[in-house]
């Protein structure tokens, strides 16, 4: 299995060559600090028309629109859309519970955040990434261009497994830290035993265009054990000795699924967008194909 911690190559030369052909999607429309290139609802002195507005004394008169002047008698000034940049963060959920599975969650996770902030650097775009268990542990802030993508690359690989998760605690050290809106991409199982209300309260209060992404492992969706077992809670040691029998698997699923269906219709109530995705589907197939279907990337 490989641990957390490992030096592994999260991004290929040729998968990051398919990558540079994308770019993060936000469902709302943010005013940036640079250049960049997103449009935003602010006029400014792009090449791409937005608007006329009526000619003041004063305006920069090479923008005035003579065409209309000669058709109306009238002065009108051409507005254009101003490039910016877009803000993209992304919380990465390394608490003990994301250290399961095969393909490990933790790792699948770190080469989804990698994928996403390159896609972001590549079109100029800010990106901040922090790791979180039961409180934000590493904290990457405000890298822009791609030259900067080693600096990601060695900071998700140093980042480790901690301890149990709190999802309240993050957001809200998140939320008072980093205050630019943006999109921002949650990724975690959001097996948390206090719950993910909160937690996402606190950053649907920002106006951040939050993107929830839930991973789980094949283990997980489908497990295959039986027979008389102790189970010791991953997180918080808490055990359980149980007879594991087919209708325990079957209402193990059916109280999953609920779990699911629970944090998916909290998101769509609060305008978050939810994702959900096994560790089995191929990391390519699920950036590539998943990600731009649900509208995160184009």
């Amino acid at each position: 299995m490989a641990r957390t911690g490992d030096k592994t190559e999260l991004l290929d030369p040729a998968f990051m060559a398919r990558l540079e052909q994308l770019d993060v999607v936000s469902r709302k429309i943010f005013a940036g600090k640079m250049k960049g290139d997103r449009k935003s609802k602010r006029k400014g002195e792009s090449v791409e028309f937005a608007d006329y507005r009526n000619y003041v004394v004063g305006d920069d008169l090479r923008f005035l629109d003579w065409n209309i002047y000669a058709r109306l008698d009238r002065l009108f000034l051409k507005l254009f859309l101003e490039e910016e940049d877009l803000p993209v963060s992304i919380l990465l959920d390394l608490s003990k519970s994301m250290d399961f599975g095969e393909p490990n969650k933790a790792l699948y996770a770190k080469r989804v955040a990698a994928a996403l902030a390159y896609v972001a650097l590549v079109n100029y775009n800010r990106v901040t990434i922090c790791s979180y268990d039961d409180r934000l542990a590493g904290d990457l802030s405000g890298v822009r261009g791609r030259r900067l993508m080693h600096q990601v690359v060695a900071f998700l690989q140093d980042q480790r497994t901690g301890g149990p998760s709190n999802l309240a605690a993050a957001c809200r050290q998140f939320a008072i830290r980093h205050k630019p809106r943006g999109v921002l991409v949650v990724l975690s199982d959001f097996f948390d035993k206090s719950g993910f209300e909160t937690g996402l309260r606190y950053l649907v209060r920002r106006d951040l265009d939050v993107y929830a992404l839930q991973l789980l492992s094949p283990e997980e969706i489908n497990p295959t054990i039986s027979g008389d077992l102790r189970l010791v809670d991953i997180e918080d040691a808490d055990v359980a000795e149980v007879t594991v029998s087919r209708p325990l698997i079957t209402r193990y699923k059916a109280n999953l699924q609920a779990y699911c269906e629970a944090l998916k219709s909290f998101c769509t109530r609060r305008d978050v967008m939810y994702l959900f995705a096994s560790t089995e589907v191929p990391f390519d197939q699920l950036v590539l194909s998943y990600l731009r279907q649900r509208g995160l990337l184009r």
